[in-house]
């Protein structure tokens, strides 16, 4: 069992502590709050006495994105598991001291892409790996919803590490990132990003080639609604995820090659966010030494490189 401890409680640090009662091998022991007005027992006025209990394994940040960084060390010197939520840092030299530390640490460290975990996300590995639609090579995926503009929101506010790519971009670039391992030999072919009058980017649009091989079309914006689902061509047919960012317990997955049009219907006994933790909480316990359904320290700084990379003017 590994004994969990929150830091934030709004609503990421909320959702965490409902759901976790849905694993079979995780406990929330107590819940850092700055601002929570709850009486409850488990909710603590601070973060420091969370972070230095010692019946806690394990910590899920869900603070905003700017106190991400010190955190994570902070967390790290005590000697506990780290979930992040995304983004687990604001830029490229925070996501690369951060990986020095981890390397450092016998802790494992984990980022919050919580669709990872789900079985949808398996079964769709699954059924590329048999080669249902050949050879990949091109993936188009969006994810999008429209906020008004205001600079006392976090998403549009650039103290608090707001902005589309930084806070969405991370899913359509992970996405890419079950297909394309590493990262390394790829270029923008185009980007376009539309400012918000508050400093931050509001919508932004990138065409990416991985390998010479692979064309990535990617799409976010927290001022517009989008498609929200990702398609992945192949050689031989194709495969379109309507609902891949956050599958249902009953969700499935289209899939058009050459022979025919079929759907595979998936069926998860716990939510998104559970599987996530249960998984995480497996690989804490040495369960598994498999986290190819877990975005770890490698996986979210090269996703930071490719956010970075993006937003260079």
């Amino acid at each position: 069992m590994i004994n969990w401890g929150i830091l934030g409680y709004g609503r990421m640090g909320l959702s965490f502590s409902k759901v976790i009662k849905e694993t079979s091998n995780s406990k929330l022991i107590y819940i850092g709050s700055k601002t929570a007005n709850n009486k409850s027992e488990n909710i603590l006025k601070g973060y420091d006495d969370v972070i230095k209990d010692k019946n806690i394994d394990a910590i899920y940040i869900a603070t905003l994105n700017n106190t991400h960084k010190d955190l994570i060390l902070q967390i790290l010197k005590s000697d506990k598991h780290i979930l992040c939520e995304k983004p687990f840092v604001i830029d490229l030299e925070q996501a690369l001291k951060i990986n020095q530390n981890v390397i450092s640490s016998s802790k494992k460290f984990f980022e919050a892409i919580a669709y990872y975990s789900h079985p949808q996300t398996l079964k769709l590995l699954e059924i590329i790996n048999n080669n249902e639609i050949g050879d990949i090579i091109q993936i188009d995926s969006s994810f999008g919803y429209k906020s008004k503009e205001n600079i006392k929101k976090r998403i549009y506010n650039k103290e608090f590490g707001g902005g589309a790519i930084l806070d969405l971009a991370c899913y359509p670039i992970s996405f890419a990132m079950l297909f394309c391992k590493e990262f390394n030999n790829y270029k923008f072919l185009s980007k376009k990003i539309e400012m918000a009058k508050t400093g931050v980017d509001k919508h932004a649009e990138a065409k990416i080639l991985y390998d010479n091989k692979i064309q990535l079309n990617i799409s976010v914006s927290i001022s517009s609604h989008l498609d929200n689902k990702c398609i992945v061509y192949g050689t031989k047919g194709k495969i379109t995820i309507l609902n891949p960012w956050m599958p249902s317990n009953k969700s499935a997955l289209e899939i058009e090659n050459e022979k025919r049009y079929y759907k595979k219907f998936i069926e998860s006994p716990m939510s998104t966010y559970a599987n996530q933790i249960q998984n995480v909480s497996d690989y804490f316990l040495g369960k598994t030494k498999n986290d190819f359904n877990l975005f770890d320290i490698n996986k979210s700084v090269m996703c930071m490189k490719i956010i970075d990379k993006w937003i260079e003017k």
